[in-house]
């Protein structure tokens, strides 16, 4: 059995973004009830030479719808407007890149199998299959920054655990 682009991309991102979303709400909550600015996990590094948490979930984002929009224009580029949002504007992020997702059809995103996907900075340019950029770009960097972001907020005490990432999981029906 063949899997579509759309199941690769979409649904994937779903899964994490809502698990992202899910893992974002623990973190308020455990802010609410332990007297801690949320603003604090806002800035908060794994190490001092990483991005902050802002970073991470901002980057998650553009992974993820971003490269959707990718995969349908056949341009992507890094995201260079990174606003200082605080913890209530990331979590609209999330649920905006929620959102815009659940707009798109697997036959719109299907028919773009095969197609050229370029990804330039300045002069450096690499030109992508829509699957190759999913599978070798798009998606590692997802889960790079979604997962850090989850670390982040492990390591600030809030109680997550492999299933909070993980999300619902497609079992069959």
């Amino acid at each position: 059995m063949a899997i579509s682009l759309y199941e690769i991309s979409v649904r994937s991102f779903l899964q994490t973004l809502d698990a992202v979303s899910g893992f974002l709400e623990k973190g308020l909550l455990y802010c609410r009830d332990n007297n801690i600015d949320p603003g604090e996990i806002v800035e908060s590094r794994l190490f001092p030479d990483m991005h902050p948490f802002r970073f991470q979930i901002q980057q998650a984002t553009h992974h993820s719808f971003g490269s959707v929009q990718a995969i349908r224009n056949g341009f992507f580029k890094p995201l260079t407007d990174k606003p200082d949002r605080d913890y209530a504007g990331l979590q609209a992020l999330v649920d905006n890149a929620r959102t815009s997702l659940r707009t798109l059809t697997p036959e719109e995103i299907d028919a773009r199998e095969g197609a050229d996907v370029v990804f330039k900075v300045r002069d450096y340019e690499r030109v992508f299959t829509a699957e190759g950029f999913l599978m070798s770009f798009s998606l590692p960097n997802f889960h790079f920054h979604a997962t850090t972001a989850y670390d982040i907020l492990r390591s600030r005490g809030v109680p997550v655990g492999k299933l909070d990432y993980m999300g619902a999981l497609r079992l069959k029906a």
